[in-house]
């Protein structure tokens, strides 16, 4: 499937709203290609490609709106979703919030597709997943591994002439590795924009090296533990956060960002003053797109800065309530870090415990936002700065908000994907003091 151009979506946009008889109307166009390779046992196991255009069309009369979505793009189709939209508008009731569709806006550049990656073929997919496996076969253990790939575009037209249009690409790798006898487990995970930038054998050679070290786990008693996070282990729980930044929520109570009284913690500092959190969609190491999905402009925004929150997301309607300027979430999501090597964080650890990855995570209390989960694939004791001997996996209990206030060192911030939403952030390592581990876990 060929994706369509700026100028085509542009074209077939046009041509949607010129059939619309709505008082507003928003098309929005959606397309992509992805292929991917799995394999299990040292064994590929499946391999595939899917390739989809939808349009979805929203018709409003009044405050009364309706939404139809269709993936077949010839002009009879093209009538008749916009046709379905508008009958289910008029079925509709009155929403109470509803907010027009926007003027034309202003948006900032970002480069987020890359040919290397819109040009990867099963061929290149399958080569780069033989590198991997030549590395864990060497070992004799065993590996299972997922690469997925993606290319695509969005676009969005409304009746008051607003256009927008991004074209991208994704790659995303995970791998993990085995023993024969399922007592050693190592895990490592890579996303990119840029195919270029992965390279499946030296992420591989992580993988296996964690498992490898992870053969012979002893118990170590459950309690609080200066802890070293990498980003695959951080960035889960920093998520909570993340998704938790919207005004709304805040300002009803039903966040940790509330306060008795309907008051918030905008202004307050409520974490390590070394934690700036922020979004930027012309990050070169993590571009996203510069329009969110109403068509709002995305720009540089600090949510929390050198641990004060700076910022929240408001919804058109909540804003026009509040009297504020409305701000959508967040595209992508960068965490500032520091000059530390994880070497430099071992070092420096009289006695801690250096996590691999977090996996499995609920919620306990959404207003603290206190979490659980459960170490996995490579748990290691430091002592007197270096890695003693692997450890039985824990179970915690924590909130990243008291993480954060118990932070004692961060590194360089590296492009993660979270094995939670799949989604990419940039996420430094962090050393923390008083992580609480609340039980053993057997697993590996």
């Amino acid at each position: 499937m060929a994706l369509l151009t700026e100028a085509e979506a542009k074209s077939l946009l046009q041509k949607v709203l010129s059939y619309s008889k709505a008082d507003e109307c928003e098309v929005n166009l959606v397309g992509g290609e992805r292929g991917n390779i799995r394999y299990a046992r040292n064994e590929v196991s499946t391999s595939g490609a899917m390739s989809t255009q939808t349009v979805q069309v929203r018709s409003s009369f009044g405050k009364k709106s309706g939404v139809a979505a269709i993936d077949e793009l010839n002009d009879a189709s093209l009538e008749k979703v916009v046709r379905r939209a508008e009958e289910l508008a008029q079925l509709a009731p009155e929403n109470p919030e509803y907010v027009s569709v926007l003027e034309p806006q202003q948006y900032l550049k970002s480069v987020g597709y890359f040919d290397s990656t819109a040009k990867i073929t099963p061929a290149i997919r399958a080569e780069a997943v033989a590198k991997s496996l030549q590395e864990s076969s060497k070992q004799k253990l065993a590996a299972a591994g997922f690469l997925e790939d993606f290319r695509g575009y969005s676009a969005m037209m409304n009746s008051k002439g607003l256009f927008a249009y991004y074209p991208s690409t994704n790659v995303n790798f995970s791998l993990t590795v085995r023993t024969d006898d399922g007592t050693g487990s190592g895990y490592v995970t890579r996303g990119y924009s840029d195919f270029s930038k992965l390279d499946t054998v030296s992420a591989t050679k992580i993988a296996v090296q964690k498992c490898l070290g992870s053969v012979g786990a002893r118990a170590l008693e459950p309690g609080k533990y200066t802890v070293i996070l990498e980003p695959t282990a951080a960035v889960v729980l920093l998520e909570s956060i993340f998704s938790n930044l919207d005004a709304r929520s805040a300002d009803e109570g039903r966040s940790f960002l509330s306060k008795p009284g309907g008051k918030t913690k905008v202004g307050e500092k409520i974490v390590d003053e070394r934690v700036t959190i922020y979004s930027d969609p012309t990050n070169p190491e993590l571009p996203a797109a510069p329009w969110s999905g109403d068509g709002r402009a995305q720009e540089k925004i600090n949510w929390i800065e050198k641990g004060v929150v700076k910022n929240m997301a408001y919804s058109r309607f909540w804003a026009q309530k509040k009297g504020v300027k409305a701000v959508p979430p967040p595209a992508n999501v960068i965490m500032a870090g520091g000059t530390a090597s994880l070497e430099d964080m071992i070092k420096s650890t009289q006695r801690g415990i250096l996590v691999t990855k977090l996996w499995y995570i609920r919620s306990v209390d959404p207003q603290t936002l206190l979490l659980t989960g459960l170490t996995r694939d490579g748990t290691f004791y430091i002592e007197n700065g270096k890695i003693k001997h692997p450890v039985k996996n824990f179970r915690f209990n924590e909130s990243p908000v008291i993480m954060l206030n118990n932070l004692e060192a961060l590194g360089k911030p590296e492009r993660v994907v979270s094995t939670e939403s799949t989604a990419n952030y940039l996420i430094p390592p962090m050393k923390i003091r008083e992580f609480t581990f609340s039980s053993l876990s057997d697993a590996v």
